[in-house]
């Protein structure tokens, strides 16, 4: 993978332009579609089909709490390998699913078109993890679960944030994915992106001194987590991008603003 932050050897792009412009916005990759699915699903199951001591087995054994890691693993069961992920998956209601999915498929979409697969998949499982033990080290030893992708979403967002916005002109749902990836300075000097940081940030403090927003099903809010996430994916999207096959820096090919 690489880790580098200059820009990409240009070759010639036209053929993927041509492919990618005829894809309709809303047309999801395929694991994407498969995520939300499986986001539903992970919902509906314990909420309907499960009873109230069957919800209550199915959160606390995929859910993420932080006390799990202040007692020793021989005192407990293996739960403690793979609710760092697997709680990413769980929500606490419509909305909460809701909320997270309209930002997955804003920019979880862009962001899987670049990298693939693979690396999605990856990128997946460690920013739900970064956001977990972030959350566990600043509440050590809570009993409170933690649930949702709102971890992963913001990682996300700060990785979209490298490339997704170029510095002259505006978002191309078409071939946003394919712009060179910015350096760090570079981002941070990008107005679009630093406007919709600090955005960010500001409704992510307004969370942690208690205001509620849109999103909030009622329970507590990981801002931490959210936090978390989103410096993952934006310090470090360069160990999770690959070369891309254009170079949209030249100006040789006009886009839609």
């Amino acid at each position: 993978m690489s880790n580098g932050d200059g820009e990409q050897p240009p070759v010639s792009e036209s053929q993927e332009l041509k492919e990618d412009a005829h894809n309709p916005v809303f047309n999801l990759p395929p694991l994407l579609v498969g995520i939300l699915a499986a986001l539903l699903l992970a919902f509906v199951v314990p909420a309907y089909l499960l009873s109230e001591d069957g919800n209550g087995w199915f959160i606390f054994t995929f859910g993420f709490i932080p006390l799990r890691y202040a007692v020793p693993l021989s005192q407990q069961g293996l739960e403690w390998l793979w609710t760092p992920v697997t709680y990413s998956f769980l929500h606490g209601g419509i909305e909460h699913i809701l909320f997270n999915g309209l930002w997955l498929m804003a920019f979880g979409a862009p962001v899987l078109r670049r990298i693939g697969t693979l690396r999605f998949v990856l990128l997946w499982c460690i920013s739900a993890a970064v956001s977990a033990f972030g959350h566990a080290a600043l509440n050590w030893g809570d009993v409170t679960v933690l649930i949702g992708a709102s971890g992963v979403v913001s990682a996300l967002m700060g990785a979209a944030c490298r490339f997704a916005f170029p510095s002259r002109g505006g978002y191309s749902a078409s071939f946003g994915h394919l712009m060179p990836r910015q350096s760090i300075v570079a981002a941070l000097s990008n107005r679009t992106v630093l406007i919709f940081t600090l955005m960010w940030l500001f409704g992510n403090v307004l969370i942690a001194v208690g205001v509620p927003l849109f999103g909030d099903v009622g329970g507590e809010v990981a801002w931490d987590a959210h936090v978390f996430g989103f410096l993952l994916g934006f310090l470090f999207f360069g160990l999770f991008d690959r070369p891309i096959r254009g170079n949209l820096s030249s100006g040789s090919v006009e886009h839609p603003l």
